[in-house]
């Protein structure tokens, strides 16, 4: 501990000195010439508890790692709405383990390990390499493009992430920001011809290196209120579009299609305003 170099033989039964008061992981910890360790040890304990609940943010976004493993072996037996409710539910912890790591102060309390690499890793997993194998697996696209759109995923989803410019200071996305898992669904929600399909996906490719400015449906300050009730709206016909066989009812096609159109318009209102 930091307190014991300043004061020699602090941490040893019977040493002298002044008492001494500091604080430590939000700790006010004394040391008294008759019961050092006493004092020592309360502060150890609760310290430990903190370290515990750190890393169970970090277990609780890796498990997003395991959740992606699962939506491969769903692809692989072609079980495409489990591919999605596995993905869904890696979207829900990406959701709130940021708003928990920030709770703990996980920086803080276990400084050596990033969970901002955590994130981007296991993000890079699920947002990107998943849809990327379901593209070579479905017949989503036209069969000879299949390999060469993943590999363009692939690659342009690694820019976005090693980007350290990839967003502006409030919070906006610069590019397309590789949200593939959501191109993926709605894909299948659609039902689209595979050429058609394969221009949005070399379309959406070629956006990841245009400075567009896109949002973010949490983070978002202008429009708050209405970006959050089209992100609920387009999370229920989501949900219910991965309970029924592809393609999706017409209400949930129009619905998904809607709240597309609403944050379309406003990434062109952003990035409109930033050449102004």
């Amino acid at each position: 501990m930091a307190a014991l170099a300043l004061w020699p033989g602090l941490a040893e039964d019977g040493c002298t000195g002044p008492p001494l008061l500091f604080e430590s992981n939000n700790d006010v910890i004394m040391f008294r010439n008759d019961q050092p360790r006493f004092w020592r040890r309360r502060s150890t304990g609760r310290h430990r508890m903190n370290q515990l609940r750190a890393a169970s943010v970090h277990v609780l976004t890796a498990l997003g790692a395991v959740l992606a493993l699962l939506a491969l072996r769903a692809a692989v037996h072609f079980d495409w709405q489990m591919v999605f409710v596995w993905l869904g539910i890696a979207l829900l912890v990406d959701t709130i383990d940021g708003p928990l790591a920030r709770r703990v102060d996980v920086k803080g309390v276990l400084p050596r390990f990033s969970g901002e690499r955590l994130d981007l890793i296991v993000d890079y997993l699920t947002y990107v390499f998943v849809p990327a194998f379901v593209f070579t697996e479905s017949s989503i696209l036209p069969e000879g493009f299949r390999l060469p759109a993943a590999i363009a995923i692939l690659l342009s989803g690694l820019f976005h992430f090693s980007d350290i410019d990839s967003k502006t200071e409030e919070g906006l996305f610069v590019g397309f920001p590789a949200i593939w898992n959501v191109v993926l669904l709605y894909l299948f929600v659609l039902g689209l011809p595979p050429t058609v399909a394969l221009a949005i996906v070399a379309g959406l490719v070629v956006l990841t290196f245009v400075p567009i400015l896109c949002v973010h449906p949490v983070r978002v300050v202008r429009l708050r209120i209405v970006t959050l009730l089209v992100t609920l709206i387009c999370l229920y016909a989501a949900i219910v579009a991965v309970t029924k066989p592809f393609p999706s009812v017409l209400w949930v096609q129009t619905t998904l299609i809607a709240g597309a159109a609403y944050f379309i318009g406003l990434c062109v209102w952003r990035s409109s305003r930033r050449l102004l």
